[in-house]
């Protein structure tokens, strides 16, 4: 039966494999402008929210720790486009050590899915990505913190391939039984096992977390009898180091999070346990010139509190929403004169700036390290730009840019912690 279930998978991922992507990082040195001055002390406010994250890497690298130092950040295009979390994921594991590639969605999210370190193709799987949710809220299927959900009966597979030093040693898989029976196979280093995803009750998520029997580069997961329903698939090599997971949606909003499962998430973040939770949103909701202030914080509020209540050993950071441009604005910051911040992005950063102080957590003043008001202009017109034409998106010498930024404030923050814990007579 083993045999069998491993030509299947392999004559599935070949008849796939064409459409198997993976972004090519050569992370070359870009010339690129200083980061730009922030009113948070290295463009983090609230740096002491990291305590946690901070003790963990500590641990890392006195050898004192066995498992990953999970960094989980959650968003909207920005983050799914997995560039700038690329680019944080490259610095860190180069610093305490690779860790595995982490949480990916139950399949492509978008026909263009890119993510790095890994391939994905799938055949036979059905997936769905709920609406994004308006102010009065719309029905959607039950999703997890991936935002999309896949589902597979008999004959469809989906495929895995890892970069040299990404290979998986554990395989984490969260979804729902869609019937009696073993529900889904995992084909990987020579081993085949058979879960099952029924719970206690219908419709219960289950996850599971299976070790492999050495690291391997290639993971195919097969459903039997009448499959499953999965909602995320979590790739770790079970060892020392950092691992970065990028979860996001296109043109999300936190409405959207607060939309996601209650108890699929809590069920998946018990079996990631994130060392730190990042939250990625504001860019859309900046463009919403209907956008209620008093509502969002509340929201936001909600949202942290979730968060913690979740996964309580988690720190918790914010990235403050990037600048960006609306086109067709006469008398804007542009070089033009033709685009403009739209009204409700500086709500979004003041809420997000003030609701982080308040609750104590972390915050990334993200367009101040781009340059401040109407940087997105003045990047996007760059002669090697780092903005693209729409003053939203990164390029992606953009994106290896700011990932930049973003990974050497957190380092510099978690040096501060290191230098201010040693003079106080703790470890070095």
């Amino acid at each position: 039966m083993r045999t069998a279930a491993a030509a299947l998978s392999a004559g599935v991922w070949i008849a796939v494999s064409g459409a198997a992507v993976a972004q090519e990082i050569p992370y070359a040195v870009v010339a690129a402008p200083p980061a730009g001055e922030s009113d948070c002390p290295g463009g983090l406010c609230q740096a002491g929210a990291l305590t946690g994250l901070f003790e963990a890497l500590a641990a890392t690298e006195a050898g004192q720790r066995t498992r990953p130092v999970h960094i989980l950040q959650i968003g909207d295009s920005h983050t799914i486009g997995d560039r700038i979390t690329g680019k944080l994921r490259a610095d860190l594991q180069a610093r305490f050590g690779a860790a595995g590639r982490g949480v990916l969605p139950p399949g492509a999210p978008y026909d263009s899915y890119a993510p790095l370190q890994v391939r994905m193709a799938a055949a036979g799987w059905s997936a769905e990505n709920p609406s994004l949710q308006s102010a009065a809220g719309t029905p959607s299927p039950r999703v997890g913190l991936a935002g999309m959900r896949a589902t597979g009966g008999e004959g469809a597979l989906i495929g895995f391939e890892l970069d040299p030093g990404a290979e998986a040693s554990v395989v984490g898989i969260c979804g729902r039984a869609r019937g009696g029976g073993a529900g889904l196979s995992v084909e990987a280093g020579g081993l085949g096992r058979g879960l099952d995803f029924n719970g206690a009750t219908p419709d219960q998520e289950v996850c599971h977390e299976l070790a492999l029997p050495g690291p391997t580069a290639s993971v195919r997961l097969i459903p039997l009898e009448r499959g499953v329903v999965m909602d995320s698939v979590m790739l770790s090599g079970a060892k020392p180091g950092v691992m970065v997971s990028s979860l996001g949606v296109i043109g999300t909003t936190l409405r959207d999070l607060a939309s996601r499962d209650e108890a699929i998430a809590a069920a998946e973040l018990a079996l990631w346990r994130p060392g730190l939770i990042v939250l990625a949103f504001g860019t859309n909701e900046g463009f919403d010139d209907a956008l209620d202030g008093r509502a969002y914080e509340a929201l936001l509020r909600d949202q942290i509190a979730r968060m913690r209540r979740l996964a309580p050993a988690a720190s918790l950071m914010l990235l403050g929403a990037p600048d960006a441009l609306r086109s067709g604005e006469p008398g804007g910051c542009s070089a033009d004169g033709r685009r403009r911040p739209p009204p409700s992005l500086a709500v979004v950063r003041d809420v997000q700036r003030r609701v982080a102080a308040d609750m104590g957590v972390a915050f990334w003043d993200w367009q101040g390290r781009m340059g401040g008001a109407c940087s997105a202009d003045r990047l996007a017109l760059r002669d090697a730009p780092l903005m693209r034409g729409d003053r939203v998106h990164f390029t992606s010498e953009g994106a290896d840019w700011i990932g930049g930024v973003l990974s050497r404030d957190l380092l510099a923050a978690y040096d501060g912690w290191k230098a201010a814990r040693v003079a106080a007579g703790g470890p070095n």
